[in-house]
């Protein structure tokens, strides 16, 4: 080492001694304090919104209308729970010269919240990202007029959407889940505010990972909800929107994005749940209404959203998508209560699956859409028996792939939806896969929520706008 060099150290190491001393002499830090949260003179902070939601808070009239129609789409997949229109009313075959015939739209929130119907009121519980609301919105089903809102503010981020919930209604009350887990209760008739209840807040319940999914059923005026926390269902008084009974969830289920469904079996009418760690059937009447029938854990994926599929002779589907595939499974008496026995259970490449719609159960047979995990016949339309699920009948083809789109059953035809707006009605028959015809409605993208239909009235929705159409056979 050179002398110049052992010179320059000994000056640098002379001046970080020189730095040292002076700050351990004087302290310059000795005046300052502690910085203690809300002593700086900042804004009182308000709420957090996702701890203190007012539900209900807000109501906006906008026109009255009377309507003379009766029909009717009452909650997610109709009133029989089967995803089939039973009105007598003749639908048409083919879109025409003249193409699909669309009555109005409305510009929606991110999402896949589909619609009810009643007596020409449409309903709706859409996501207002600039006021975040959740909105319970009222349109005339033929012009498109929208009638009243009832709304409240609750913090959404965007994650593939905000709302995606379906809700369900009488002639009295209009029952509604948000995405982030409020059920609100209003008269469908003026939109008044009759209750909410914050599952979250009440039920320690957790927001699943796309917000809820789940939507509520009303069942004798009693709102059937699974909060998936400290209870696993209850049962709400719609009139007072007192807990009139609830389940325990002794192994901490969570909920997931499926609805309840009933099921009469053995003697027993019952509420069949698939939460995130299995399924469970829930006695639905009598003096141990809310007691636990049976329950298994032999198909529990983490992310559940199509919802049970009640089949005959006390068979059940369960489907789910990333790979889970589905189960089929039989409940068999055993004095007071039920016992699982799983008859199939398989990937989705061997098998009737679904990633997010439910299957529809007809004449008989099953039909759903593949999942994009299903090979070969991913996204398509297939046909199976109940008793084997894993033999696919007919597929709709290579060239009819339809992603996680919606579909349902009127007048003997299917209506099906893709992913990007363009609705196909084919025969609804177990013989094979017969298309009629195919119209793009609406350019859009993740068009998933469920399809409504009443008074030869359809209603469709892409990811930000809603679609009515005109569908009844001159």
């Amino acid at each position: 080492m050179k002398l110049n060099d052992k010179y320059l150290i000994a000056v640098v190491a002379l001046v970080f001694l020189g730095i040292f001393l002076f700050w351990f002499l004087n302290n310059p830090v000795k005046d300052l304090s502690v910085s203690v949260p809300g002593q700086d003179n900042r804004p009182a902070k308000s709420a957090d919104t996702s701890d203190v939601v007012k539900i209900g808070e807000s109501f906006t009239k906008y026109e009255e209308v009377s309507s003379s129609l009766t029909g009717k789409w009452t909650r997610f997949r109709g009133a029989e729970f089967d995803n089939i229109n039973k009105e007598n009313i003749p639908l048409i075959d083919n879109w025409g010269k003249e193409g699909p015939k669309i009555l109005w739209k409305v510009d929606l929130g991110e999402g896949h919240a589909a619609p009810v119907i009643y007596n020409g009121k449409v309903y709706l519980l859409d996501y207002t990202e600039a006021k975040k609301t959740d909105a319970l919105r009222c349109f005339d089903l033929v012009t498109g007029k929208e009638l009243w809102k009832r709304s409240y503010k609750v913090h959404v981020k965007r994650n593939h959407g905000m709302s995606r919930t379906i809700p369900a209604i009488t002639d009295k009350y209009v029952v509604t889940i948000g995405p982030r887990c409020q059920v609100m209760c209003s008269n469908p008739q003026n939109g008044d505010f009759l209750w909410g209840i914050d599952l979250v807040n009440e039920y320690k319940s957790e927001v699943p990972f796309w917000y809820t999914g789940q939507c509520p059923l009303i069942d004798k005026d009693i709102a059937v909800i699974a909060p998936g926390g400290t209870s696993l269902l209850i049962g709400v008084d719609c009139a007072t929107g007192k807990v009139v009974w609830n389940t325990p969830n002794p192994d901490g289920w969570k909920m997931s994005h499926s609805s309840v469904m009933p099921m009469n079996f053995g003697g027993r009418k019952m509420y069949i749940y698939a939460a995130v760690g299995g399924i469970v059937g829930v006695s639905a009447e009598g003096a141990d209404i809310g007691k636990i029938l049976w329950k298994t854990s032999a198909f529990a994926p983490s992310v559940v959203a199509p919802s049970p599929l009640v089949l005959d002779n006390g068979k059940i589907l369960i489907t789910a998508g990333y790979g889970a595939g589905s189960m089929l499974f039989q409940l068999v008496s055993n004095g007071g209560g039920f016992d699982v026995k799983v008859l199939q259970k398989y990937k989705p490449v061997e098998g009737l699956a679904s990633e997010q719609q439910t299957p529809i159960f007809m004449n008989g047979f099953i039909f759903g859409i593949q999942p994009k995990d299903a090979g070969g016949t991913r996204n398509q339309l297939v046909c199976c028996k109940p008793d084997d699920c894993k033999n696919i009948l007919w597929t709709s083809g290579k060239t009819d792939r339809f992603g996680l789109g919606p579909y349902i059953v009127a007048d003997g035809k299917f209506f099906i939806l893709n992913d990007d707006g363009a609705l196909t009605i084919a025969k609804a028959t177990a013989s094979g896969w017969v298309q009629l015809d195919k119209a793009l409605i609406i350019e859009g993208v993740d068009s998933w929520g469920p399809i409504a239909i009443a008074d030869g009235y359809l209603l469709m929705r892409t990811s930000k706008q809603m679609v009515c159409l005109d569908v009844r056979a001159k």
